[in-house]
């Protein structure tokens, strides 16, 4: 008995250590890259621009964060998307964090770089709804990814 709890320990810890540990899966990373070319097209439709923010995936940022919008230090819009935060939810990060965010880097690219409301402005609400974002109305919130994962 001892034995079997051991080796379900172990097996259960792995399992867990296996997405903290690996990057991810290729499934993954290819739906995030559609939903990028899918916002170049609409952002190009809506406003005439091409642009292509670039996106990284990092286990490093705090797990309070979802994902975020800088200007890095070559003065390069980018999108960090939290790695942790896929294991949760991987829909709801690609279907409504990474519209969230490309809204922030389009008001960055814009010129726009208010802080009211935490760069949650009404002139970001429009860009985030104009983009196809769902819940531009504010921050997103922890509940929102359960309530999508249970699907009310």
């Amino acid at each position: 008995m001892t034995l079997f709890s051991i080796i379900g320990l172990f097996y259960i810890t792995n399992e867990k250590n296996k997405f903290y540990n690996n990057p991810l899966s290729h499934e993954i990373v290819n739906k995030i890259e559609q939903k990028h070319l899918e916002l170049n097209q609409i952002v190009f439709e809506k406003y005439g621009i091409k642009v292509n923010v670039p996106i990284y995936i990092s286990d490093t940022i705090s797990n309070n964060l979802f994902g975020l919008a800088a200007i890095d230090k070559r003065e390069n819009i980018v999108i960090t998307l939290n790695k942790n935060r896929f294991k949760e939810n991987e829909q709801y990060m690609i279907d409504t964090v990474l519209p969230h965010e490309y809204a922030h880097a389009l008001m960055f690219l814009f010129g726009d770089f208010s802080q009211e409301n935490g760069g949650h402005t009404k002139k970001w609400e429009e860009i985030c709804s104009t983009i196809s974002g769902k819940r531009c109305e504010r921050f997103v919130q922890d509940n929102d990814i359960l309530v999508e994962k249970i699907g009310l």
